[in-house]
């Protein structure tokens, strides 16, 4: 069986009603699934380098799980690829290490599905607001998987939406992570 890694680039997961349950679910339903939740290894955000890469090293398939924040990654995220997929390890002339393992990026959106369009409040669709990671994915040598995202996903008490509805939207986004993650593992 393919070995799972999921890099859980939330900030700040005890405040997350949607991310949390995705995680939750996907370890309930993926055997030996491996979760490495940024904000709890690293509350000062010191990321230990050699203990990430050798994680990267022992999955077949990666995961990352992340609200889109500004329409990119949080910080904490985009620190640990900073860090983490280093010249000749990621991508150089001998930065091989993570080619041909599938990248499935995995991202909550709080706005709704028709603000991501060109004549909508935010402009773009979600694959356009991609293309940088489908880059490093690219730059890399890995495979990028078709995303999964969700729309609606931010609960404000009494402003929008309720925690029961994220709730179950986190709990569908889970099974078709799941059912993709799956699906890799089978090709594998």
């Amino acid at each position: 069986m393919s070995k799972v890694l999921v890099i859980s680039g939330h900030p700040d997961l005890s405040h997350s009603f949607t991310n949390r349950v995705i995680l939750g679910e996907l370890e309930e339903a993926i055997a030996g699934v491996r979760v490495r939740r940024l904000d709890q290894l690293y509350p000062d955000a010191r990321i230990d380098v050699a203990a990430e890469q050798q994680a990267l090293l022992e999955a077949d398939i990666l995961v990352l799980q992340f609200p889109f924040y500004w329409y990119s990654v949080p910080a904490l995220l985009k620190k640990w690829f900073d860090e983490v997929l280093t010249f000749n390890f990621a991508y150089g002339p001998e930065g091989d290490k993570l080619k041909g393992k599938p990248l499935l990026l995995s991202l909550t959106v709080g706005g709704p599905q028709e603000s991501y369009r060109p004549l909508g409040y935010n402009h773009f669709t979600i694959p356009e607001l991609l293309k940088p990671l489908e880059q490093l994915a690219y730059l890399t040598g890995m495979a990028y998987e078709p995303p999964v995202w969700s729309h609606g996903m931010v609960y404000i008490p009494e402003v929008y939406n309720t925690r029961e509805l994220v709730e179950a939207r986190a709990r569908d986004h889970a099974s078709r992570l799941i059912a993709a993650i799956r699906e890799l593992q089978q090709a594998n």
